[in-house]
């Protein structure tokens, strides 16, 4: 019954068109069979498996994992365990055995059958079915006995042990405690009762099907490869076992298919190489497996030497044979490495190396990048193991350049490659990611031979621009872009700080030969050559290098005129690239280029007008990167680096304001324009309108970044002078008219909001009258709490910067700008990232309190004009003190700060003095706000002993809670000073009877407090104090 109940069930979950009510029972049915011990269900499984006529597929699928469940859960004894042993072995010998009844299982059940005798394996091996190996040996016997010719039952053999090696030997997979004891006890056993005969299995099987089936030797060549890892070495390297491994190593095919056997032989071999051995064992094992001449011979072998460069060249073959070069070099330089190894193991290593080398180097100049990347591994490590070596042997001296000769040649795009197809943008990048792993050896080949390194480098650049000089335009680009590429590498050693073996003083030669090749570059006609890659190597490299054009000015109007060219360029990927490599060059040679600024403006005027496109309604799934990415968004904002280049070239020291303001104006009179006509349409809710004007409002404070040279707080230098100001607070204005229209709209918002803290540097305290009218339209309804935390840091920034100025504009908008803010805390919390949002409102917020506080405007706060927010503005402050929960510490303590600096500003004079004799002068506090003194016992106190009598404040065991305790204790010190003996009486009368803490304690609470002029000792004191307690 129970059978016919779980047949049905699996076919019925199993079945697509099954009604999903009945299909959900059908599920919960097996997993709760599986589940219970009592049920038997493992034993249904197996006879469900192994009857006959068989079940479907699923079913015997499901059937067996219910039998793996119950042997995975230990939930069977020994009894059983043999039962299904039996059951299962029985079904193996009709089903895999020479004299099969039944046909051979589809190969996923096969995996599934496997799986479930190895986990029996796993539990019977040890006592209950010392025979296993032995059983499955037989199935792959003939008939009579007499050879080990079965397919059927040695695949099942080969499946077992390769499943046995992946439960009790997989190296990759990590096992601990009682699982990592019982697999060596396991991996014993079997060395000690069968680790021979199956070793003389896998050879009887090589021999036996090496020329009749490959899918038997490919099979038999992996499970050898696995076991090797933790079995006798000498039981795979005997000359039995070579004379069948090595044919299939070497051995020839016709035509052009691809060999698995080889591959598998020689992967065997690489897990040979791998086993764990000592030095000199491994040295000698690679000198008689004669690695170096299997290696040599594959190389010379059609494949991967006749076919090179054609579509029938072998790259997987090249990926196999590299993988175990790179094992055997990896091992000969941990030898080298080791400082403990004998003489004679260390010159035997020092001559293979000196053997596998040209190998090495071949295989890591292969055309395929996948095969080149396979060796980078053991070639790191010889460079590596090199630079440590300090001054090297000749031996060694004698590797560098063919090394350095290979990575340089390594970085060229082969023939094959075509730069800036869209088809081929994935090959592109994965050899730029090449190409930075060659930068990294490069690097290690510098640090090893710097004169080396100089000297070879130098001549590759010089011998490319003689071959430009002479070939012009029909030089190879792929050329070009190599000596382009390593000029730009080449500052790595002549650039100071650039990294090469952590040295921060350039190499003075380095220096000089890069002068050379600046030179050499900038005097040749290169900016004209009509490949893309080469432009934009040219513009990299002259951005990289700018201080060379400081010292060679004769250079600079030369390379202005390129870059005002390229900046044009039909390429959309060197146009969009240029307009930010020119912002770039010319920001860093602001000083040099002003005596040119109206020739450039004009110059690239016609490419300043803004065509914005509607936003698309379509996801973009692509995932581009910057350099590919030619959407009209991405345009755009390459667009933007050439208005703040313009602000750049037009606001040089040496350019007299009124020019200033006139090329300012030149550009922004375009840009009102577009405004004026475009504001109506936006407002009415054309979509393409309103992004004219998002871009318009963005290319405006950009441009004001250009001009932007001044910091209030660099007293070096002077405010902008009154013209410029004059003409952005004509741009500003025009940003408030959209801003006031469209103050509905997200985006739009986030256009201002980003023009306003870039106008701050050119408008200078021109910005205060207008700042109503940005909290207006930034702060609008629509505003989330996201957009109000982004503005208070900005008008945190204009206070610090404009605190002597700014004091009337703060009074008129203070009261608004609060009742904004109280709206956005109160506002309900929807998911978790409006949580963090709040958190951040909460604390720009308190932060704009505090700035406020330390730059002297505190009086701003009591005015005539906000005592009515003056309740609430306290009220909030201390709920957010009071608020200690994950996110809100930072909050806190910046809360209590505010707190600590109103009871010092308006606490009035010192009536107690803190030190070590404590002082109470005995008179009545005296506030510079009437009841002040009440008012802070009453509120600030108190929220004070909330937070310290909340459970959840444990400042003993979070760094960040220690420091709103550490502001805590300086709100309770400032308040005793302000407030003297009141002060005492009310935490004797008041907060000591709540807490509970009384006699001794609470006079030496008092006695800390009033005796401890580090605020550190009165933290500790409380620390421990609540730590003691169970706080």
């Amino acid at each position: 019954m129970l059978l016919l109940q779980i047949e049905n069930a699996i076919e019925i979950a199993s079945n697509p068109s099954s009604d999903s009510t009945l299909k959900s029972q059908a599920v919960e049915f097996i997993n709760q069979l599986s589940l219970n011990p009592q049920a038997q269900a493992w034993q249904a499984g197996i006879n469900l498996f192994t009857r006959s006529p068989r079940a479907s597929e699923v079913v015997r699928l499901v059937s067996l994992e219910l039998v793996n469940t119950a042997v995975n859960r230990q939930i069977l004894d020994s009894q059983n365990l043999v039962y299904l042993k039996n059951a299962l072995l029985d079904y193996v010998r009709r089903t895999y055995s020479a004299n099969a009844q039944d046909p051979a299982d589809p190969s996923h059940l096969q995996n599934k059958i496997t799986q479930t005798l190895t986990y029996l394996f796993v539990c019977l091996y040890k006592e209950g079915w010392e025979s296993f190996i032995d059983d499955f040996l037989t199935l792959t016997l003939s008939p009579d006995g007499s050879q080990g010719d079965n397919l059927p039952g040695v695949f099942m053999y080969l499946r077992v042990i390769d499943s046995v090696h992946d439960e009790i030997g997989d190296l990759m997979l990590t096992r601990q405690g009682q699982e990592s004891r019982r697999n060596n006890e396991l991996k014993d056993l079997v060395r000690e009762r069968d680790m021979r005969k199956i070793a003389a299995s896998w050879q009887r099987i090589l021999a036996q099907f090496s020329n009749q089936n490959d899918a038997v030797v490919e099979l038999t060549l992996k499970v050898i490869g696995k076991w090797v890892s933790w079995i006798d070495i000498s039981l795979i390297i005997n000359q039995e076992m070579l004379n069948l491994l090595l044919p299939l190593v070497g051995r020839a095919v016709q035509g052009d298919v691809e060999d698995k056997v080889r591959e598998a032989a020689i992967n065997t071999l690489t897990d040979i190489v791998s086993k764990k051995m000592q030095p000199g064992d491994k040295m000698e094992m690679i000198s008689f497996l004669k690695l170096r001449e299997i290696i040599s011979e594959l190389l010379q072998s059609p494949p991967l030497n006749e076919y090179k460069g054609t579509p029938r060249y072998d790259n997987d073959l090249a990926e196999v044979v590299a993988k175990l070069l790179n094992t055997v070099m990896t091992d000969i330089v941990r030898v080298l490495e080791d400082s403990k190894v004998d003489e004679a193991t260390r010159r035997k290593a020092e001559q293979l190396l000196q053997d596998f080398l040209p190998s090495l180097l071949r295989l890591f100049s292969d055309e395929y990048d996948e095969v080149c990347s396979t060796v980078i591994p053991s070639l790191t490590d010889l460079l590596t193991f090199l630079r440590k070596l300090g001054t090297l042997p000749a031996g060694y001296t004698e590797m560098l350049p063919p090394i350095l000769s290979a990575i340089v040649s390594k970085m060229r795009f082969d023939e094959t490659s075509t730069w800036g197809n869209e088809d081929e943008q994935t090959e592109e990048a994965e050899f730029i990611d090449l190409r930075k792993r060659l930068q990294i050896l490069q690097k290690s080949v510098a640090a090893v031979d710097q004169n080396l390194y100089i000297d070879f480098l130098s001549n590759l650049v010089g011998r490319m621009f003689t071959l430009l000089d002479q070939q012009s335009s029909g030089m190879d680009w792929r050329d070009l872009d190599l000596a382009l590429h390593e000029i730009y590498l080449f500052g790595e050693l002549a650039l100071p700080n650039a990294g090469i073996a952590h040295k921060s003083e350039p190499n003075p030669v380095a220096t000089d030969r890069l002068a050379v090749m600046m030179s050499k570059m900038v005097d040749s006609d290169i900016a004209n050559f009509p490949h893309p890659a080469i432009l934009l190597q040219y513009m990299e490299i002259c951005v990289r290098y700018y201080s060379f054009f400081e010292t060679h000015q004769q250079y600079i109007p030369r390379v202005l005129e390129n870059f005002v060219r390229l900046v044009h360029h039909n390429h959309v990927r060197v146009r969009t690239r240029s307009w930010y490599l020119f912002m770039r060059f010319v920001k860093q040679l602001r000083a040099q280029v002003g005596n040119v600024a109206k020739t450039i403006i004009q110059s690239i005027a016609d490419l300043l007008p803004i065509k914005a496109e509607a936003p698309s309604n379509e996801a973009d799934d692509d995932m581009s990167s910057d350099e590919s990415d030619h959407s009209p968004d991405s345009i755009f904002n390459s667009q933007l680096f050439l208005f703040e280049a313009v602000g750049l070239i037009s606001s040089t020291s040496t350019t007299p304001p009124q020019e200033q303001a006139l090329y300012a104006r030149s550009v922004m009179d375009p840009l009102f324009n577009d405004m004026e006509v475009y504001l109506p349409r936006a407002k009415s809710g054309d979509a393409q309108a309103v992004q004219q004007i998002h871009h318009i409002v963005l290319a405006l404070g950009t441009l004001a970044t250009g001009f932007a040279d001044w910091n209030p707080n660099q007293t070096n230098k002077q405010p902008p002078p009154k013209e410029i100001s004059e003409e952005f607070a004509r741009g500003a204005g025009a940003i408030l008219v959209s801003l006031n229209e469209l103050n509905a709209n997200g985006e739009i918002r986030y256009a201002c909001r980003s023009a306003f803290s870039r106008l701050l540097g050119v408008l200078g305290s021109a910005v205060l009258p207008q700042l109503p009218q940005w909290i207006e339209g930034l702060l609008s309804r629509s505003a989330s709490k996201d957009e109000m935390a982004l503005f208070l840091r900005l008008l945190e920034q204009v206070v610090f910067n404009f605190k002597g100025e700014i004091y009337n504009v703060l009074d008129v908008l203070l009261t608004p700008l609060l009742n904004l803010v109280f709206a956005g805390l109160s506002q309900p919390i929807n998911g978790t990232d409006d949580g963090i949002q709040l958190q951040e409102l909460r604390r720009e917020y308190v932060t704009f309190i505090q700035v406020i506080l330390i730059n002297d405007l505190g009086g701003v706060l009591v005015s005539e004009a906000n005592q009515g927010a003056f309740e609430s503005l306290i009220t909030s402050i201390i709920a957010i003190a009071k608020t200690i929960s994950h996110g809100h510490l930072v909050a806190s303590r910046i809360g209590f700060n505010c707190l600590q600096r109103m009871a010092s500003l308006w606490g009035g004079p010192d009536i107690a003095t803190i030190g070590k004799n404590p002082v109470s002068t005995g008179q009545a506090a005296q506030p510079t706000i009437p009841g002040f003194d009440q008012f802070m016992i009453e509120r600030f106190h108190l929220t004070c002993w909330e937070v310290l009598q909340d459970r959840e404040f444990k400042p003993f065991s979070d760094a960040q809670s220690r420091q709103v305790l550490s502001e805590i204790a300086g709100v309770e010190q400032t308040i005793y000073a302000k407030t003297g003996d009141a002060f005492i009486r009310n935490l004797q009368e008041v907060i000591f009877p709540r807490v509970g803490i009384a006699g001794d304690m609470a006079a030496e609470f008092i006695s800390t407090l009033t005796t401890s002029t580090d605020r550190k000792v009165v933290v500790n004191y409380i620390q421990n104090l609540l730590k003691s307690r169970g706080a």
